[in-house]
């Protein structure tokens, strides 16, 4: 009974770690002088209170997913991808260079050659830190987050350069944006909302991710490597190609989230200059939605609807209560922070769970009676 409170508390964490960032942020309302409950109240009917904000939550939801689903990856094989960022602008641009090149293609043909684009763009740019990591032993995080840098600049340049928007090229303030993309080539609608197909690919992709981890030979060596590399090695596993293929499919899937983004969402590729401007930071919050859902493809489905609605609900309550745009900035960091943590104080907890079990093992048992037969019998 006690491993199994103990079991059910540690899947709880998250959800406990977000209410005890929205504890912090009751304080910080108060000192504000602003009703905790009517700020909270707005915050859930901007994220739920409504089809249409529901819609907008699963919009949201939708990078956050795909993003989460390559950190599932790369963290189950022990290695940390901090380019979602990157590789989601890599995805867009490749996807939307496809959809502005081959305007006379049928347009399902171009939707799919362009989601294709941004998976392969994606994978390229987190399977180079890849290499860095598993063939000169290079530090992943370092090399990913510089990877991001070169993305933006690379994006900036094209928006400013070759792939700007004609319309924009002849003005004297020009906008760092693409043309547009035609009709055809947006991703249907699933309601009479935002809400696009990109949401149901994401949750489709979620389970292909759980199959991959846990019902494949590919899956099992990537787990395997991140348990524990040594073993895996003298095991036999190729434990450098499995490094590069975790992080290959973590950019992958990044990559997606941009080309779905330009796809079902914004139809063209814009920035202010930032890799939030198109992202929308989604390629950071993804990995807090994955770390929530515990690295698990299918509890990251929830986890990202949860981190959709924060930032929806967010911008509502900030309407309603009329409380300074860096306190919902503050409030989304306070559920990243917690929830991290409480991440690592999980597993803390199971490291210790495990010690206290080998030292129980290890301890010398009573001698056990000997039966012996008695002679005759």
């Amino acid at each position: 009974m006690r491993s199994k409170l103990s079991t059910l508390f540690d899947a709880l964490l998250p959800v406990i770690a977000t209410l005890a960032a929205l504890a912090v942020g009751t304080v910080m309302l108060l000192l504000l002088k602003v009703n905790p409950i009517e700020a909270y109240a707005a915050l859930w009917d901007g994220a739920f209170g409504s089809a249409n904000s529901f819609a907008e939550t699963l919009v949201k939801a939708t990078p956050l997913l795909l993003v989460a689903l390559g950190i599932c990856i790369s963290f189950r094989g022990d290695v940390i991808n901090i380019g979602g960022e990157g590789q989601m602008i890599v995805g867009a641009v490749l996807a939307t260079w496809v959809g502005l090149t081959f305007t006379e293609a049928p347009g399902w043909l171009i939707i799919a050659l362009a989601l294709v684009a941004g998976f392969v763009g994606g994978g390229i740019w987190g399977g180079i830190p890849g290499v860095l990591k598993a063939y000169f032993n290079v530090n992943e995080i370092l090399s990913t987050v510089m990877m991001n840098a070169i993305a933006v600049q690379l994006m900036n340049f094209l928006l400013r350069g070759p792939m700007i928007d004609p319309a924009q090229a002849e003005l004297a303030s020009k906008i760092p944006q693409t043309a547009r993309l035609i009709d055809e080539f947006h991703l249907a609608r699933l309601a009479p909302t935002r809400l696009h197909a990109g949401a149901l690919i994401a949750v489709v992709l979620a389970v292909v991710v759980y199959i991959l981890l846990w019902r494949t030979i590919w899956g099992y060596r990537i787990r395997a490597v991140g348990q524990n590399p040594h073993a895996s090695r003298y095991a036999g596993i190729k434990v450098s190609r499995y490094m590069v293929l975790a992080l290959l499919l973590s950019g992958a899937f990044a990559g997606l989230a941009g080309a779905v983004q330009v796809y079902g969402v914004n139809y063209r590729m814009i920035t202010d200059g930032s890799a939030s401007g198109f992202t929308g930071s989604a390629g950071f919050n993804g990995i807090v939605a994955a770390l929530f859902g515990q690295l698990h493809p299918l509890w990251s489905i929830p986890a990202s609807i949860l981190f959709g609605a924060l930032l929806v609900g967010a911008n509502k309550m900030q309407r309603v209560v009329q409380v300074p745009s860096a306190l919902i900035t503050v409030l989304n960091g306070l559920v990243v922070v917690f929830v991290v943590s409480s991440e690592i104080w999980r597993h803390r907890r199971q490291r210790r769970r495990l010690a206290a079990a080998g030292e129980e093992e290890a301890q010398p048992k009573p001698d056990q009676p000997q039966v012996q037969k008695e002679a005759g019998q």
